[in-house]
C-alpha cells in the first residue's frame, strides 16, 4: 500500500493558527465562544485551537468533549470503539457560539450525531463546524466553515491524521 504525507507538523500548525484566525474574525472576538471536539483526534485539535485563540485574543476559550458513539445512525454496518467521556464546559453551551472540531470531515454522519449529541448538552446559538480535512463524499447536506485542508481523494484511500499528543508525531498521510 501506497502512503504518502500531505500535510507535516509545520502544516498543520499553520493550518490551525487560519482557522483560529478565521474563527476569531467571524464571532468578532471571543465573547460567547465555546471550541467542542470531537474525539479522538478533534478533541486535541480544539484544545490546540483553543490555546492559539486564547494567545491571539489575550482571552481563555472554553473547551469541551463531545463523544457521538452511540448517537452515530451506522453502528451496524462500522464497529464501534468503546465510548469517551463527554466533558461540556462549566459555563454550558446555552446561548454561545459552539465551533465543533474534528480532523477529517467526510461523508458527514459523524457530524449530524454530533449535532444530535450537543442538543442533550444545551441549546446554542449557533453551531459552526472546523474541520483540519476536507476530503469529500458528503452523504448529508454538511459543510465545514472553517477548513484547514481540501484534499480531494477517492472513497477507497484513507486519510489519516497523526497528532503528537497520541501518535508522537504531527502528519496527515493518504494511503
Amino acid at each position: 500500500m501506497d502512503t504518502r504525507t500531505v500535510l507535516e507538523g509545520a502544516e498543520i500548525s499553520r493550518a490551525l493558527t487560519r482557522i483560529s484566525h478565521e474563527i476569531i474574525e467571524a464571532n468578532k472576538g471571543v465573547d460567547g465562544l465555546v471550541l467542542v471536539g470531537i474525539p479522538t483526534r478533534g478533541s486535541h485539535l480544539a484544545r490546540r485551537i483553543a490555546d492559539i485563540i486564547s494567545r491571539i485574543e489575550q482571552a481563555e476559550v472554553p473547551v469541551g468533549s463531545l463523544d457521538v458513539t452511540m448517537y452515530r445512525d451506522d453502528l451496524a454496518q462500522h464497529p464501534t470503539r468503546a465510548p469517551r467521556p463527554t466533558e461540556m464546559p462549566v459555563s454550558g453551551i446555552d446561548g454561545a457560539t459552539v465551533v465543533l472540531v474534528d480532523d477529517v470531515l467526510y461523508s458527514g454522519r459523524t457530524v449530524r450525531a454530533a449535532l444530535d449529541a450537543l442538543n442533550d448538552h444545551g441549546r446554542p446559538t449557533v453551531v459552526r463546524l472546523a474541520a483540519l480535512i476536507d476530503r469529500g463524499h458528503r452523504e448529508l447536506p454538511i459543510r465545514a466553515d472553517y477548513i484547514g485542508k481540501n484534499l480531494p481523494s477517492a472513497k477507497h484511500e484513507r486519510i489519516s491524521v497523526r497528532l503528537s499528543e497520541i501518535d508522537g508525531e504531527d502528519a496527515v498521510t493518504i494511503s
